[in-house]
């Protein structure tokens, strides 16, 4: 019974972040997968980690900061549907949904795509500007990701949670 309980949390919890397919995918493998790259292309900086909030409306830090130049292109990290491309309280934001149902978000940018557009896995969806609060460079993107109104960390899509089962015991009755 616990073997089964413990594959059937392991799978739920890939299956929230990624499709099956990216689940499969080996831990160390370079920095993005078949189905997500790195918004910024090249090596992560990460200048602030993801924080989750204890209640809906609490404080927390729900996505990255990483590090990045100013005017730099961010680059849409799966395939998707732009949602949005926009200002959100006064920061200019763009949103994009996945085939999974996840969303992912990036500020502050200015979009080069608009609101129905259909993007590809590493496509540009606008450039990089200054002015993130609390970001000690240049510039940084704030990168986020969503299912539902659950904020996820966006760097497991980069490295999906590894999966291990274990064999069954032969002498531990399962039911």
């Amino acid at each position: 019974m616990l073997p089964r309980l413990l594959a059937v949390v392991a799978l739920s919890v890939a299956a929230v972040l990624t499709p099956a397919a990216a689940a499969a995918e080996p831990v160390g493998a370079p920095v993005g997968s078949a189905l997500w790259t790195t918004p910024l292309g090249g090596e992560l900086h990460v200048t602030r980690g993801f924080a989750p909030p204890a209640s809906a409306y609490g404080a927390g830090h729900r996505g990255v900061d990483l590090a990045g130049t100013p005017g730099a292109p961010v680059l849409a990290a799966g395939a998707g549907t732009v949602l949005f491309a926009g200002m959100v309280a006064g920061r200019p934001v763009v949103s994009v949904l996945h085939a999974n149902g996840l969303r992912t978000t990036y500020e502050p940018v200015d979009p080069s795509v608009a609101a129905g557009q259909a993007v590809a896995r590493g496509s540009p969806i606008g450039t990089l500007l200054p002015g993130h609060a609390g970001c000690p460079v240049a510039a940084c993107l704030h990168w986020g990701a969503l299912r539902g109104a659950t904020y996820l960390d966006p760097l497991l899509l980069l490295r999906p949670p590894r999966v291990r089962l274990l064999p069954l015991d032969p002498l531990v009755p399962d039911g």
